[in-house]
Parts: structure tokens; sequence; C-alpha cells
């Protein structure tokens, strides 16, 4: 067999030679192509997984009579809350002006389970303009420049199988008005089968491989950028930006760089901060912030048990209520120090995976035959010394799109945007048709270029405008 001693020495040491067991029928690209995956794989790591999370198969439990609800600064009530909030707010704006903020946009996935072909972020989703999802986001953003004078840098994390596409999207857009923003590559980690820990082929020429988690922003940012220049950490050291507003693609209500967000977390002076929203039900499917022995922890709705899932207060609401919605402040040297001692753990993840058989032929497997290895974002947060965990109110910044129909919905999400649309135009002396459970009957849409908030509205409209139509404000 024609391959290089050296790789096949380093195989075998791993228990990984197979992969290379169709070498010989393969041309000279497809060798090269097979060797670039095997190399980018670090198979100590992949050992000390495989004997943790398949031959080990420790099933992680929840310890329930340590667990107790998180410190939560609640949406305010009160004229002191209130003036407390807008005290924080202020701090957030002396960052925002100061050009200290960055914002991380994760959307390295598809439209797949919306039937949709492309990057999730094209989805058209804007319930008047069909706006995509990019747009708004994007759009949210040059709207800050012109409010603080400095518009925040953009760093989106793609995939490796949508990447291409989405920068295309972007410059076909003209970046929508952004200045500069960077794209980086999620990394991946091999599948291996349940039972051998054998890493998987997707092809001949190719490794089985799958996203390593949205945890693995952190390493992606301080990966080196195209061409080996730099990575988007010595950007951002290199910008001024010493803190960063992340959030995942999918919810187009996400209230970015929220200043009043920005400065509580600031005021707790938090290495990571969190939104949350109440809990509806014990099978929600968010994960729940708690803390365990005093220190702070995500659980994930999966493994959350039943019996503290459903626990309630003697004023009958959920004890443990605090849902994590994805949308988080870090402070860059906080991920600087995170990635410098690798300290995000590894999650097993049983799936089904297509890989070819010791024939050639490609298996599709009816049922779940793979582990895949993924790191979470939230897993970062017992690491972080300070924290602040904010409530948010769930009908202004939570729908996200996720399903072709039913719930998390273009149908639900451009209901609860035109709902809060609607509450906008009230808000400034409109005058808005309702269904009698209070909804709004047609769409309803204000670009971030035209208003970011109720506010900003109220000052460019005349009072007593009636709304009888779909309208798109821009």
């Amino acid at each position: 067999m024609a391959f290089k001693t050296d790789l096949a020495e380093r195989l075998e040491l791993h228990g990984q030679r197979h992969l290379l067991r169709w070498w010989d029928d393969l041309d000279e690209s497809q060798r090269a192509r097979l060797e670039t995956e095997i190399a980018a794989i670090d198979l100590e790591q992949i050992d000390r997984l495989i004997a943790e999370h398949v031959h080990g198969a420790a099933v992680a439990t929840v310890p329930t009579d340590r667990v107790e609800p998180i410190e939560v600064v609640r949406l305010p009530e009160t004229d002191g809350e209130r003036v407390a909030r807008r005290r924080a707010m202020e701090l957030g704006e002396e960052a925002l002006a100061a050009g200290e903020v960055g914002v991380v946009l994760v959307a390295g996935g598809s439209g797949t389970r919306l039937g949709f072909d492309g990057p999730k972020g094209t989805f058209p989703i804007g319930p008047v303009s069909s706006a995509s999802l990019f747009q708004i986001h994007a759009e949210k953003i040059v709207a800050l420049g012109g409010r603080y004078g400095k518009q925040p840098p953009l760093y989106v994390m793609t995939s490796p199988e949508n990447h291409d596409a989405t920068v295309r999207f972007f410059e076909e857009h003209d970046r929508f008005g952004l200045e500069r923003p960077r794209f980086f590559q999620q990394g991946q980690m091999p599948a291996v089968d349940r039972q051998t820990g054998k890493i998987l082929l997707a092809a001949p020429d190719h490794v089985a491989l799958s996203p390593d988690g949205h945890g693995g922003t952190l390493l992606a940012m301080a990966a080196p950028g195209a061409d080996a220049g730099p990575s988007c950490l010595d950007d951002m050291r290199e910008r001024g930006v010493r803190t960063l507003f992340y959030f995942q693609v999918d919810n187009p209500m996400v209230e970015i760089a929220d200043a009043a967000f920005l400065g509580l977390h600031r005021r707790a002076d938090a290495e990571m901060s969190f939104k949350i929203v109440e809990r509806r039900t014990p099978e929600e499917k968010v994960g729940v912030v708690v803390t365990i022995d005093g220190r702070p922890q995500v659980i994930e709705y999966s493994d959350l048990p039943p019996e503290l899932a459903g626990k309630r207060r003697s004023d009958g609401q959920l004890e443990i209520w605090a849902g994590s919605i994805a949308i988080h402040v870090l402070e860059r040297a906080f991920i600087e120090r995170l990635v410098g001692q690798h300290r995000l753990p590894f999650h097993r993840a049983v799936k089904k995976v297509a890989h070819i058989d010791d024939s050639g032929a490609t298996i599709k497997p009816a049922e779940p035959n793979a582990v895949k290895f993924e790191q979470f974002i939230f897993d970062a947060l017992p690491e972080a010394e300070r924290w602040s965990i904010v409530e948010t109110d769930r009908a202004r910044e939570f729908e996200p799109l996720k399903n072709a129909t039913g719930p998390d919905s273009p149908a639900t999400v451009h209901q609860r945007m035109s709902d809060l649309f609607g509450d906008w135009l009230e808000q400034a002396g409109a005058v808005v048709p309702r269904r009698p459970d209070g909804s709004a009957p047609f769409g309803i849409e204000i670009s971030p270029l035209y208003a970011l908030d109720p506010h900003e509205l109220k000052a460019k409209l005349e009072p007593g405008l009636v709304i009888e139509k779909p309208i798109y404000l821009r």
C-alpha cells in the first residue's frame, strides 16, 4: 500500500489505521484531501473522548439535592428598579460609543428543517419585507453605529458547509452596510462508531466530520484567519473591543448589543452574562441556569430530572425557572483565558451518521449508530469568576426559527414580530387593529434602519396614524 509510513504508523498507534483502507484506489487529490483531514485530527484527544464517551459511557447525573435557583436581575417593576436599569443602560451606551463592543453571530446551520436550501441566515423571515435573518441582524448593527457613532464590528461564525454561500450572500447585498464584517469557520470533530470507537469514513477519501458545537466558537475565534492572517481575537484586540455580544442566527428578535444588558454586565464586572426567560412549562426545551454548590451552571433540558424540572414554589411558580436563550455577553480577556487553558468539556451526542462500510457501500442507518463530540458555550459560565444573569421579556426578544410548521416556525415568528411592532406603533400613538386575542391581524414590520425601539419610532411618527393593512417602515 503506497501511503506514507509515518501516517500509517500514527493511525496504527491510535487504532484508526482503517482510515487508509482505500488509499490504493485514490488519486493524488483524493489522497491529499484525506491526509489533510487526518492531520487535522488530534488523535490523542480522540482517544480520551472515546475512552470517556464511548467505552466508558458514564452518564453524568444531576445532583438534585445541590441544585439551587440562581440569582437573577429581574425585569424592572418599580420606579426604583427602572431608574437602576436606566443607569445601567448609560454604562452600556458608554461602551458602545467608545467602540469597545463587538458582536458574534453564530450562523453555521442550514435551513434543512425549514425545507430551505441554503444557510439558515439567508432564510427570508421579515413578515412583510421578506428580509433575511442576516439582513435583519445586520441592519440592527448598522443602526447601532448610527446611534452611537461607532459601528460594533460583526464576527460571523460559519460552517465548512455554508461558509462560501454565507460570504457570497453578504457580498451580493453589499454587506448590508456593515463595515468590514469578519467570517470565521467553526471547527469539526470526527464521528465515531458508538460500539467500537472507530472513526467513520463518509467516503473513501473523506472522514465523517461534524461541527464541534457552539462552544467551539471560542476556539474558532482564536484560530488564524484566511491566509494565516490575524485571528478574530487578534482583530478584536487591535480594534479595542473588550466586550462581545453573542447570539445565534435563528432568533430575529434579539436586541443586539442591548445597552442595558451590556451595562448590567459591566456593573457586575462580569466575565460572562446570560439573558434568560421564565420557563413556561416543566417540559420546555431550554436549558436552565442554576447554581450547584454555589457555582453557576446550565443544565440541558434533556438532562434535567423531571422532579427538578417540575418542582414548584409555594406560589405555584417553577422553582428552577431561568431558561437560557443563547444570548450572552463575554469579556474578550475571559475568552482568551479559556482558550489558553482548553477548559470547555466535550459532550456525547448519539446520532445517525451516514458512512461507508468495509465494502465501500454507503450506509444510511435507520437508528443512531455514531457518537459525535460537541462543546457548549454555556459551559464557560462555571469558569467565570463573576457573572450576571438578566431576565428579558420573551414576547420582546425570543422567538427562534427552527421548524417548517408548528411551534418556532415562520408562521409563529411572523406573528410575534408583527405583534411586537404593533405594540411599538401603539406606543407611538398609532391605531392598530387587533384580533380578539390581541394579536395583529396582518403583517407589521419596522426596519431597524427606521427605528431600533419604540422611543425612536415615536419621534418619527405623527400621532393618530391608523394602520389598516400590512405595513413595512424602512
